[in-house]
């Protein structure tokens, strides 16, 4: 990888991903709308000279091709909100794909396990069938087979799916990145289905080092990529440790349906979420086989210490 353009670069996984291009040494392009965010972004990372900024709107692949000049791998980590996805992921996603054929990109496609449906297996590997049931999991099987698919000659993609994640750039994308910043703030928090059952989480500097490795092996390509979280770990586990770490103690709400669908009337995105608490109710947890047979060692950093880094990068915001 000679030159990189992370579009959607002040998001979650964005942020993340720019982070460790620059701390491997590669010249990146953090593409954004604001110029605002784009520069704190920047500042934070210490203003590195092999980062430049470049703003745009991501469904104008004009903007997108006139920014990635020279460059050979571009990461697609901007998303829409769950209230949009039905009617701008795809386009978004046409866009950006028709800038990387224009300059013969690779293009590493940042996305989620919603394609796959109810888990058939115990380990979800590359393999398992995809049989989405819900509104979200078949647009972004149609999004999956519009990346894929055999009109695009010269970009070569390859789809690196992510389980819920937490880390110091989540955002409320994220389930748990309200929760954590709540309680960073010493504030009330909502926790997005049950707290007992276990689930899947994946620490975001962890998921940026493989997604970057990955973009650095040419084989990788015109594939998907499984990036498996440390371990499962239980909503209560969870605010356990990040209210230690944050020295906080005010009350956690589970929301279920009938929480997120009330909640919903105020805040649309959180009335999306109904149709997909089967994944907090029937946990599916991602195989990471293929990456330690084919890439190596995946990093696995404990929850309690990225929990606990989470929480105390979030309060130094405040």
């Amino acid at each position: 990888m000679k030159k990189a353009i992370v579009v959607g670069a002040t998001g979650g996984t964005g942020a993340v991903i720019v982070s460790e291009l620059v701390k491997r040494g590669i010249p990146t392009i953090a593409f954004g709308r604001s110029r605002q965010k784009l520069e704190e972004l920047a500042s934070g990372l210490g203003n590195p000279a092999h980062l430049s900024l470049a703003t745009g709107d991501a469904l104008r692949s004009d903007d997108i091709a006139a920014s990635a000049k020279d460059t050979d791998v571009l990461f697609h980590s901007a998303n829409v909100p769950y209230n949009e996805m039905a009617s701008k992921l795809i386009p978004l996603g046409e866009s950006i794909m028709e800038a990387a054929e224009r300059l013969s990109l690779k293009i590493v496609v940042i996305d989620g396990i919603y394609p796959y449906g109810r888990r058939q297996m115990d380990r979800v590997t590359e393999e398992h069938p995809k049989q989405p049931h819900t509104k979200k999991g078949k647009v972004r099987l149609a999004f999956e087979q519009m990346i894929f698919s055999d009109r695009w000659k010269k970009a070569r993609p390859m789809i690196v799916r992510l389980p819920d994640y937490y880390g110091p750039t989540a955002n409320q994308a994220s389930y748990l990145g309200g929760t954590l910043d709540a309680i960073a703030a010493g504030k009330m928090a909502f926790f997005v289905g049950n707290m007992k059952t276990p689930r899947e989480y994946v620490y975001l500097p962890d998921a940026a080092n493989m997604i970057v490795e990955l973009a650095g092996r040419d084989h990788a390509y015109g594939q998907n990529w499984n990036i498996p979280g440390s371990d499962i770990i239980s909503g209560r586990e969870i605010v356990r440790i990040a209210q230690q770490a944050s020295g906080t103690n005010k009350p956690v709400v589970a929301l279920g349906k009938v929480g997120l669908s009330l909640l919903g009337l105020f805040v649309p995105v959180m009335k999306e979420v109904v149709e997909m608490l089967y994944l907090t109710e029937e946990p599916l947890r991602l195989s990471g086989e293929k990456y330690k047979r084919q890439i190596g060692a995946i990093p696995a950093t404990k929850h309690e210490v990225g929990i606990a880094v989470t929480i105390r990068e979030l309060q130094k915001k405040k």
